[in-house]
């Protein structure tokens, strides 16, 4: 991991101290609240890796810190790039460019500088911009890099492909259900879904959708958001509540579904391009339901098949969500199997894919290429729009 300076990662939150990082072991800096928390997915790895240098015990951890970049599989990028787009985007008085913006330029002008990124153009560098307007600006030219993504909204396939790269759950921003002793009968809501209703693009669904549910008795389907007690309301309906709807808005993906998950509320997922957490390894049909959008448009498709779903089949995946919940949790110190560790073992299962493409460019003397050529001319894909 780079001792990149403050400014790229906790500085960004406010903290100040005269050294590179924190002194974790006294205090840990919060993240900022809200749904700034549903893309904190950087700030949990970062610690992760810092404590890996002092933790007594490295049971239960899928990654550790190594000083020498030679020994290392991976090169991590500590730069919060999310809280960056979401705090610092903005132009401040005199400014001609946003802190964001600036931030970025820094990064790409310092990796591309270093002899690691050199040495594999990128490639084995781990980049997180999980928000999905984040690293705008840098993206195109850090794109040979892995980078953690939410999901390929945003990103044409020459930059970001599931091949290429890892995508993380978001942090919920409800509670964890503690101690649930609910069931099937104790749910009355059949369908939940709070949330912004008229969206752009592929969320155009969303409102066609609450017109055909808005009258059903047993559904639940209503503007909301974090304001006032929007987050309590979430809570309770969705613990009220069979089942739970993630439909596609600006980009497939968002933090309802996790919500959902850590709610132990059955997801209806209607997001024909959605790509999921850790899929390779989790068979999300076992917990989650999935609905093509153009069946979930035809009438009273929806509210019967979420009825026609009994109390065995239901409870069957309702004790299977609670099984795998603990692989979307994000917490500090990480525990075995955590939303942190299942990014790592993630990671872990590109190395070879990665150390393959390495191996394969060494095999011809490389002829020498200016930064600049590689950077602007030679890395950006033929097919970029």
């Amino acid at each position: 991991m780079y001792d990149l300076p403050p400014e790229f990662h906790f500085e960004l939150l406010g903290w100040t101290g005269k050294s590179i990082w924190p002194d974790i072991h006294s205090a840990v800096p919060e993240y900022a609240g809200g749904l700034n928390l549903q893309h904190s997915i950087e700030y949990w790895l970062t610690l992760d890796l810092l404590s890996s240098e002092f933790t007594e015990t490295l049971s239960g951890k899928s990654a550790i810190r190594v000083r020498n970049s030679s020994e290392a599989d991976v090169v991590f990028v500590p730069f919060f790039s999310s809280i960056s787009f979401n705090r610092y985007s903005k132009l401040k008085p005199n400014q001609k460019k946003s802190t964001n913006v600036l931030l970025q330029e820094k990064l790409v002008k310092f990796l591309t500088a270093q002899d690691e990124w050199k040495r594999s153009r990128g490639r084995d560098h781990i980049i997180l911009a999980h928000h999905p307007n984040s690293l705008l600006d840098a993206r195109t030219k850090l794109w040979p890099a892995m980078f953690i993504l939410a999901d390929f909204g945003r990103y044409p396939l020459t930059i970001a492909n599931v091949e290429k790269d890892v995508i993380a759950p978001y942090r919920h921003v409800v509670e964890s259900y503690v101690d649930d002793l609910s069931d099937f009968d104790s749910r009355p809501t059949l369908l939940y879904f709070q949330g912004a209703i008229y969206r752009k693009d592929g969320g155009m669904i969303r409102q066609e959708l609450f017109y055909m549910l808005k009258d059903e008795k047993d559904v639940h389907f209503s503007f909301g958001s974090i304001q006032k007690d929007g987050i309590s309301q979430a809570t309770q309906g969705m613990r009220s509540s069979k089942f739970c709807l993630n439909i596609a808005g600006d980009t497939p993906s968002s933090n309802r579904m996790f919500d959902a998950i850590s709610s132990h509320c059955i997801p209806v997922i209607i997001s024909d391009e959605i790509e999921l957490p850790f899929e390779d390894v989790l068979d999300y049909s076992e917990f989650c339901i999935f609905i093509r959008t153009s069946d979930a448009l035809k009438e009273k498709f929806l509210i019967n098949f979420t009825r026609n779903i009994g109390k065995k089949e239901w409870t069957r995946m309702w004790r299977r969500l609670k099984e795998v919940e603990n692989y979307f949790e994000y917490q500090y110190p990480s525990k075995k199997d955590d939303a942190v560790q299942m990014i790592w073992q993630a990671v872990t299962r590109k190395v070879p894919a990665i150390k393959m493409k390495l191996h394969k460019a060494s095999r011809f003397p490389q002829t020498n290429i200016s930064t600049e050529t590689v950077l602007f001319s030679g890395s950006l894909p033929r097919n970029f729009w």
